[in-house]
């Protein structure tokens, strides 16, 4: 049965500040059971309490993160052998890369070289009965040649399968529904957050009455924030309706900045909002 859960990436600081098995167990007292790892240290210390929460708290590792070189998690390019251990050791069969390295967008060469490398390691972690999947951000919306940097990903990485960020989606230009249909079968995953227009901070009508236009305009362009579900303008039954039928088997709130509110507090607003509109079924 599908899940709603937790992308641990928002609590990362809480997981340094006071270990995994807390921060888990603060999660499963809150209702949620299903988490996504991503950006946390996938050190021995932190395995052993992450299969703690697992056994003792019934905690479900839906997915874990890798990366084709640098950035915050381990890279499938030279820790193969760990990712697979790690994954198989909190009983997960799927693997997601967040992003392509930032240098992958620089031409469309160097885009295909990510494709290569990562359909290469897609074949490889079938064979060990992990899928991995590609989440998406705004830029695989652009437009080359009359193709979506997205269509290449897909065409050139036949096996990589796809982690549909609905923000970020609203954020490219596309419609989430849409796009979520139009990966119906590719979508084992999702990431629910918020697409909220905030307002104009103060300091910008200061800029604005000291003849400072350029600032004004920065914060006029910069007001779109991550906003918890409910909060914000997308339409959440539509989404998740048509996630479900596109065969999301994990739907992971997510929110890249809380704007100074408790990050736990930011998850109880969006778990209070899917149960008010009738999701109680899926935590």
């Amino acid at each position: 049965m599908p899940r709603i859960g937790v992308q641990l990436m928002m609590l990362k600081n809480e997981v340094e500040k006071t270990g995994p098995y807390e921060v888990l167990r603060r999660l499963r007292e809150s209702g949620f059971s299903a988490v996504e790892v991503s950006q946390i240290a996938m050190t021995t210390e932190n395995l052993v309490e992450m299969r703690r929460a697992r056994d003792e708290l019934g905690i479900d590792f839906g997915a874990l993160s890798a990366g084709l070189g640098g950035g915050p998690n381990d890279s499938l390019l030279a820790d193969f052998d760990k990712i697979v251990e790690d994954t198989k050791a909190l009983g997960s069969s799927r693997l997601r890369i967040g992003m392509m390295p930032f240098t992958a967008m620089a031409s469309h060469e160097a885009l295909l070289d990510f494709c290569r490398q990562a359909e290469d390691v897609s074949t490889r972690l079938a064979d060990e009965g992990i899928a991995l999947h590609y989440h998406n951000h705004h830029v695989e919306f652009a437009r080359r040649g009359g193709n979506t940097l997205l269509d290449v990903i897909r065409a050139e990485a036949p096996t990589m399968r796809l982690e549909i960020d609905v923000h970020w989606v609203q954020r490219g230009g596309k419609d989430p529904v849409r796009t979520l249909e139009k990966y119906a079968g590719l979508v084992d995953l999702v990431h629910l957050k918020d697409y909220r227009v905030g307002e104009l901070d103060p300091a910008a009508f200061e800029a604005l009455r000291d003849g400072d236009r350029a600032a004004f305009m920065r914060a006029f362009t910069g007001v779109v924030q991550f906003g918890e579900v409910g909060e914000g303008n997308l339409e959440w039954t539509g989404i998740i309706e048509q996630s479900l039928a596109s065969g999301a088997e994990y739907l992971f709130i997510e929110q890249d900045q809380q704007y100074g509110r408790d990050p736990y507090d930011c998850l109880a607003t969006s778990r209070d909002n899917l149960v008010a509109l009738g999701y109680q079924h899926l935590f």
